[in-house]
C-alpha cells in the first residue's frame, strides 16, 4: 500500500514501521538512559520496526555529539538539526516532518512518560484506533503551583475553544499515518500542537499511565514561558476573547444608563448635590482599564495575524543525520 504526501512516497508493509519522535533541548545527560529504557521496551513489541527521530532544538550542550554517537551505532536514529532553538512547537513539528513511519509517537527523553507505555500504545493502533492517547492518571511529579495552573488552563480553554483538548494528555500518544498526513497540511506559524492534535479528530482511544520524575535536567517551561503557551493555545482556537468585549461594553453601557436615570430622577426630586471625587476617579479608572484590557486582547489577535502574514518559516534545518541537507520549513 502506497501513499503521497508532499513529494514524498511512503510505502505501507507487511511489517509496519512505527516513528518515535523525540524533541530535545540541553539532553545530553538523559539520552543513554532513554535509550536503553526505550529499546527495551520496543524489544516486547512484536511485528512492528522502530525508527528514531531526534530533532536537536539548537540545544547548547553535547547533546548533539551524543545523538550522533548514537546514530554511528543504530541504524534506526536519524537526527534533524535545527539552525537555533525554534521552541518544543516547532521541534515537534519538524519530527512531524521527517517521520516516515506509519504511526508516529512523540516522546520526550526525560523518561517522565515511561516507553513501556508505547507497547499499550501499539495495541490500540492494531485496534483499528487511529489517534491513541497517553494519559496521565495523577501529577505528582509536578509542584502544587503547576497543578493548580495546569488544571485552570484546562478548565479556561475547555470553556473558550470551540474543540476541547484531553485533559491531562501531553505530547505523548501514537498517530496514524492519516492523522500525520493531514498535520502537515496546516500552514499556521503559531502552533499550539495539543490543539492541533485534538481539532483533527479521527478515532481516538486512551491509555491511562502514572507519570515519573525527571531523570535529569530540569524543565525548560518556567512560570511565564507557561503563561505565553496558554495564552497561545487560548488565542489559537477561540475568538470568545475577542466577543466577549462586546458584552462588557454593553453591560458597562447599561450600568451607565442606569445610573443617569437615577441621576436625572434624584435631581428632579431632591435638587443637584456636589458629587463626590472619588466616586469620579474610581469609575475613569475602571473604565480606563477596561479598555486597556480590551486593547490588549485585540493586540493578541493582531500580533497572530501579524506571525502569519509575515510568512516565516516554521524551522530551519541545519543538517541532518545521515546525510547533510539543510532547509527551511
Amino acid at each position: 500500500m502506497r501513499s503521497t504526501n508532499a513529494g514524498i512516497t511512503l510505502t505501507r508493509n507487511a511489517i509496519p514501521t512505527i516513528s518515535i519522535v523525540v524533541p530535545c533541548h540541553n539532553e545530553a545527560q538523559s539520552l543513554k538512559s532513554f535509550m536503553l529504557a526505550t529499546n527495551t521496551a520496543l524489544a516486547s513489541i512484536a511485528d512492528v520496526s522502530f525508527e528514531f527521530v531526534f530533532i536537536d532544538d539548537g540545544s547548547t550542550d553535547t547533546t548533539l555529539s551524543a545523538l550522533v554517537t548514537i546514530a554511528e551505532t543504530d541504524p534506526r536514529v536519524r537526527i534533524v538539526e535545527l539552525s537555533r532553538n525554534f521552541g518544543k512547537e516547532a521541534a515537534l513539528t519538524a519530527g512531524i516532518d521527517f517521520a516516515r513511519g506509519d504511526a508516529v509517537i512523540p516522546i520526550d527523553a526525560d523518561l517522565q512518560d515511561p516507553p513501556m507505555v508505547i507497547a499499550a500504545l501499539v495495541d490500540k493502533w492494531r485496534e483499528g484506533y487511529e489517534v491513541v492517547l497517553a494519559q496521565r492518571v495523577n501529577r505528582d511529579t509536578d509542584s502544587l503551583l503547576k497543578r493548580l495552573t495546569a488544571h485552570l488552563f484546562y478548565r479556561l480553554h475547555n470553556t473558550l475553544a470551540d474543540h476541547a483538548i484531553p485533559e491531562n494528555v501531553g505530547d505523548f500518544r501514537l498517530m496514524d499515518r492519516k492523522v500525520i498526513d493531514e498535520l502537515k497540511r496546516f500552514p499556521e506559524r503559531g502552533r499550539f500542537m495539543k490543539g492541533l492534535f485534538a481539532w483533527v479528530g479521527f478515532r481516538t482511544a486512551t491509555v491511562e499511565y502514572e507519570r515519573a520524575p525527571r531523570i535529569a535536567g530540569a524543565s525548560k517551561f518556567g512560570f511565564w514561558r507557561l503563561w505565553n503557551f496558554a495564552i497561545e493555545g487560548i488565542t489559537g482556537f477561540s475568538t470568545l476573547p475577542l466577543r466577549v468585549w462586546t458584552y462588557f461594553g454593553f453591560t458597562v453601557s447599561l450600568c451607565a444608563f442606569v445610573y443617569g436615570a437615577f441621576m436625572l430622577i434624584r435631581t428632579l426630586l431632591y435638587g443637584n448635590d456636589v458629587p463626590g471625587y472619588a466616586s469620579l476617579l474610581v469609575s475613569v479608572m475602571f473604565l480606563g482599564g477596561l479598555q486597556l484590557m480590551g486593547l490588549g486582547v485585540i493586540g493578541e489577535y493582531v500580533g497572530r495575524v501579524h506571525q502569519e502574514a509575515k510568512g516565516r518559516p516554521i524551522y530551519i534545518v541545519r543538517r541532518t543525520y545521515p546525510g547533510d541537507t539543510g532547509r527551511a520549513i
